[in-house]
């Protein structure tokens, strides 16, 4: 499988992102985390997620928000940004894919909350409920795993298990000791958790 460059676009905006097919209608959308703190698709986060998706033979979208790399627009406090998130959906549809997963890394937890329908599937890794206001809880059916670090400051076990038991309860949680919100070291840890879990 080989990586390639696409582009789609969100409210008449050109956007920038990285497909990698693999066989099947099988794929997720990776958003990546907060672009005023110098996130981008490239984040070695995201790019731990992808290569979990990719290594059960899953086609992998991880793409720039407005603003950020070489797609166009600004930052739009996550209302543009789920705007992205909905036109990558209808974009890989277009590419035959109809069992998709949704996954994002702390302000792409965010964003990716916000969004009711369109995936099959919702990973969250490191939501950031301590930094980020993801307003009263609210079922999140398609949710089906979550996973932070147990020393993440920004995405706190203890609160996420709050915000779980109204999102769904039924969600797997994973966290893994020793790992901050970066998961410095703890990379393949990470990846290992959630290929287990898709």
């Amino acid at each position: 499988m080989t990586e390639e460059v696409i582009y789609f676009t969100s409210d008449g905006l050109r956007l920038a992102g990285a497909l990698e097919r693999a066989a099947g209608s099988r794929g997720v959308i990776i958003a990546h985390p907060h672009p005023l703190y110098g996130g981008d698709m490239d984040n070695p986060v995201v790019v731990a997620i992808q290569q979990a998706y990719l290594h059960q033979g899953i086609s992998t979208l991880r793409f720039n928000f407005r603003g950020v790399g070489a797609s166009a627009g600004c930052f739009d406090n996550g209302v543009g940004e789920r705007a992205d998130v909905r036109a990558a959906l209808a974009w890989t549809a277009g590419l035959g894919m109809t069992d998709i997963d949704l996954a994002g890394y702390s302000f792409g937890a965010w964003v990716n909350a916000g969004i009711a329908a369109g995936c099959r599937r919702m990973v969250m890794v490191s939501p950031p409920v301590a930094l980020m206001d993801f307003g009263p809880p609210v079922a999140i059916a398609r949710l089906s795993l979550i996973v932070t670090g147990g020393r993440d400051e920004i995405a706190p076990p203890a609160m996420i298990a709050g915000y779980r038991s109204a999102w769904n309860p039924e969600a797997a949680f994973e966290v893994i000791p020793g790992a901050d919100h970066f998961y410095t070291g703890f990379l393949k840890t990470l990846e290992d958790r959630i290929a287990a879990h898709i």
